[in-house]
């Protein structure tokens, strides 16, 4: 679903991604782990069409995106934060945004859609100004479901959260991979990428230096290997 090949990035002057190759199948959640600066945000920058590829090649769903096309409409996207309009309700956030994708919702499909998403419907009238990071993250979870997105981007996701709603979310994560999208999360979050990754690549100054199956890995082993390529240069 997610195919990057031999992709460089440059700014000012500087590359940033280093012949980057990933790909990512249906249903897959895949976790980009590294420090700060390490390049998985350039990755998911570029994938949106933030920032423009020196070279190499993206596709998602068998779509180029050097073709000049759009690849937006196929992505959902769960920066850090998501921010919806405080003083609209989370069903009134959720319809406007859905309105911006093109997709018409009925009440009674977004009540059912929030709900699928995990968000209580005792919160889908209250205004988002009183919603936690985690339920935010469910409004967002939701607007994908509605435009029928095949990837999903989430740059770090369970930053802020506390440990039952990281757990929640991590559980959100594999029911939006069962649904066949492609998951793409960079994390620094050991503990959730254990949750609910099955591949893990690990970054540092935007080179991929390592790359594994989850089940290969036991827990201790991952924070051996996160450590070692945080600490040296590849």
């Amino acid at each position: 679903m997610i195919s990057i090949k031999d992709l460089v990035v440059q700014r000012d002057k500087k590359t940033v991604l280093h012949k980057l190759n990933l790909e990512i199948n249906t249903g897959s959640v895949y976790a980009l782990m590294g420090g700060n600066g390490a390049g998985k945000t350039t990755t998911i920058n570029t994938l949106l069409g933030f920032i423009k590829p020196s070279s190499g090649d993206i596709q998602i769903d068998g779509v180029h995106l050097k073709e000049g096309n759009s690849l937006r409409a196929l992505i959902a996207y769960l920066p850090e934060n998501v921010a919806l309009y405080p003083y609209l309700t989370g069903i009134q956030n959720f319809q406007y945004f859905c309105t911006l994708a093109k997709v018409n919702v009925s009440d009674r499909e977004a009540h059912r859609m929030l709900s699928d998403a995990g968000l209580d419907e005792r919160h889908h009238l209250r205004n988002a100004g009183l919603y936690s990071k985690g339920m935010r993250q469910k409004v967002g979870l939701a607007i994908a479901y509605a435009k029928h997105a095949k990837v999903m981007l989430l740059d770090e996701p369970t930053s802020g959260l506390d440990l039952a709603a990281a757990n929640d979310f991590a559980v959100q994560i594999k029911n939006a991979a069962s649904r066949g999208m492609a998951i793409l999360m960079a994390t620094h979050d050991l503990q959730n990428a254990r949750q609910v990754a099955d591949q893990v690549g690990i970054m540092r100054n935007g080179y991929l230096v390592d790359e594994f199956k989850m089940a290969d890995v036991g827990a201790d082993e991952l924070a051996q290997k996160y450590l070692q390529f945080s600490q040296s240069a590849p």
